[in-house]
């Protein structure tokens, strides 16, 4: 760690550029998970700034959920939690990697099968009908953090067959495919990982993963790919960003006239 020089600053207030390079540490390993940090004393003579500048990085660190304190005991690294902000329609890579995340995928299988009721409900489909089954696990610093099931109608599915599928499909779809995407439904909710889940994950079964169901629609509302997703409980985390129903206000206003 070194002070920030003079080529070193940026726009941006000190404190953020104090909390980017600790945070590009965390994620690069250099403090591994439970690993104590540098005091505020220390980060104040590494970087060359107040105790002020250091506080303030450091409760954006704890509001990311990147740094833990423990009474008495000091600032601790904690294992990073990817967090995923909805307010686009984005695949993994692409939510990742501008938060400085390296990501990766190894494809477990691909094979057209007969399809479940839920599948095919989702994806408007008959019974006899088929789809395209992918399974893939997604890496988030080369640790395993989801497993990813998705179904494609064979009209689509088909075409992934000679894709690489270590990347993310969305861009595939748009790009090679021609696809154009429009929106996604998504319901979240906890269980225990299965046998399967938690070998993949390289966690015990019975573990609490986030199980994530995913609709994705063309632009002309056609479905196109239905997924299960089974994120680590420790690793990962949806945000969304909500606004109260101007219409709500509006009504509330007239009722108090």
């Amino acid at each position: 760690m070194k002070p920030l020089q003079p080529k070193d600053m940026s726009h941006q207030p000190l404190y953020l550029q104090i909390k980017e390079a600790l945070k590009r540490q965390i994620l690069a390993g250099e403090y591994a998970p439970y690993q104590r940090m540098p005091s505020e004393s220390e980060l104040m003579k590494n970087f060359g700034v107040s105790r002020i500048t250091v506080r303030q990085a450091l409760r954006d660190l704890h509001s990311e959920g990147l740094i833990f304190s423990a009474q008495g005991k000091g600032t601790f690294a904690s294992k990073p939690k990817a967090t995923q902000d909805i307010k686009h329609l984005q695949g993994f890579d692409e939510a990742m990697k501008p938060q400085g995340y390296e990501t990766s995928a190894r494809l477990v299988s691909i094979r057209e099968t007969s399809v479940s009721k839920n599948v095919q409900e989702n994806l408007g489909l008959t019974a006899k009908e088929r789809v395209v089954e992918v399974v893939r696990v997604r890496y988030l610093n080369r640790e395993p953090v989801s497993v990813d099931s998705s179904y494609f109608p064979m009209a689509i599915g088909t075409g992934l067959f000679s894709k690489d599928l270590s990347q993310d499909i969305f861009p595939m779809l748009e790009n090679q495919l021609g696809i154009e995407l429009g929106e996604a439904e998504i319901s979240l909710e906890a269980r225990p990982a299965d046998a399967d889940v938690a070998k993949f994950l390289k966690i015990e079964p019975g573990s609490p993963i986030m199980w994530v169901e995913r609709l994705t629609r063309d632009s002309t509302g056609q479905p196109i790919d239905f997924e299960y997703l089974a994120f680590r409980g420790d690793s990962y985390k949806y945000r969304f960003q909500i606004q109260r129903d101007p219409s709500k206000n509006a009504s509330i206003q007239e009722d108090n006239k």
